[in-house]
C-alpha cells in the first residue's frame, strides 16, 4: 500500500461526518438519506455511524465522492467565512426563522392536541415537546446572540490585531461553548422525539388542514435546525474555540 493510500484510509477512518459537512455542505444530503446525523451526532467517525445505521461505509464514500466532485459554488462554503459574517448569518437566517415561525408552530401544535388529541393521542405529547423546545430555545437564542457572539467577535478582533484578548471573553467563550453544546444535544432528541412519534411526519387520512400544515411546518423546523446547529457545532464553535489558544 503507497504512503498516499495509507493516508487516505486513516484520514476515512477517523474524519467525523460533521467534519465532511463542514468542508462541503453538498454531503448533508447524503448523510440525510441515510438518516445518519450531522449537526447534533456530527463528532462520530464516520465507520462508526455507518455501523450504527448498518449501511456500508464504501456506499457513502462513493456518494459523498459523487456530490464532492462539481465546484462548491462560494457562497456555499461556509468554512471559509470569517467567524464574524458565519455569526451575523446565523442570527439573520437561522434566528431569524426561528422568530418569525416557532411561536406559530406551538399554536398549532396545541390545537391540533386539542381537536385531534382524541383519536392521535401522539399529537398530545408532540404539543408538549415542543412547547418545552419553544421556551428552552428562546433563551438559547439570547445566549448567542447577547453573550456568545459578541464574545467570538472580540476575540477575533483582538487576535487579527495582534493583542491578547480580554480574559473574560475567553472565560464566557469556554462557559458558552460547553453549555450551548449540551442544549443543542437537548433540541436536537426533542425534535428527533417529534419526527418519531409523528411517523417522520406523516399525515393520517382523517385530519384537517391545520394538522397537514403543522406537520409541515414541523419537518421544515427541523431541516432547519439541522443546517442552523451544524453551522454553529461544526464551524462557528470549532473555529471559536481555536481561539482560546
Amino acid at each position: 500500500m503507497s504512503e498516499r493510500t495509507s493516508t487516505q484510509t486513516k484520514d476515512s477512518s477517523t474524519k467525523t461526518v460533521g467534519a465532511y459537512v463542514a468542508e462541503d455542505y453538498r454531503t448533508a444530503q447524503v448523510f440525510e438519506r441515510y438518516g445518519i446525523d450531522f449537526c447534533c451526532g456530527g463528532n462520530a467517525p464516520l465507520p462508526a455511524a455507518c455501523r450504527e445505521r448498518g449501511i456500508d461505509p464504501e456506499a457513502i464514500n462513493r456518494e459523498l465522492a459523487a456530490v464532492r466532485s462539481e465546484p462548491l459554488e462560494r457562497g456555499h462554503n461556509y468554512a471559509a467565512w470569517s467567524l464574524p459574517f458565519l455569526a451575523d448569518y446565523i442570527v439573520e437566517t437561522h434566528h431569524g426563522y426561528l422568530n418569525e415561525n416557532t411561536a406559530q408552530i406551538a399554536v398549532y401544535a396545541r390545537k391540533i392536541a386539542e381537536v385531534h388529541g382524541g383519536r392521535h393521542p401522539e399529537v398530545i405529547e408532540i404539543a408538549g415537546i415542543f412547547e418545552r423546545i419553544a421556551t428552552d430555545m428562546a433563551a438559547h437564542l439570547r445566549e448567542e446572540e447577547e453573550v456568545l457572539f459578541p464574545a467570538i467577535k472580540r476575540i477575533d478582533a483582538a487576535r487579527k490585531a495582534g493583542t491578547a484578548p480580554e480574559s473574560g471573553d475567553l472565560a464566557t467563550l469556554a462557559a458558552s461553548l460547553a453549555t450551548l453544546h449540551e442544549e443543542h444535544n437537548a433540541i436536537g432528541d426533542a425534535v428527533h422525539a417529534i419526527r418519531d412519534l409523528s411517523g417522520g411526519y406523516a399525515i393520517p387520512d382523517d385530519v384537517c388542514t391545520t394538522f397537514a400544515l403543522t406537520y409541515k411546518m414541523l419537518r421544515e423546523f427541523e431541516d432547519d435546525l439541522h443546517k442552523h446547529v451544524h453551522l454553529e457545532n461544526n464551524i462557528l464553535f470549532a473555529k471559536a474555540a481555536q481561539l482560546r489558544g
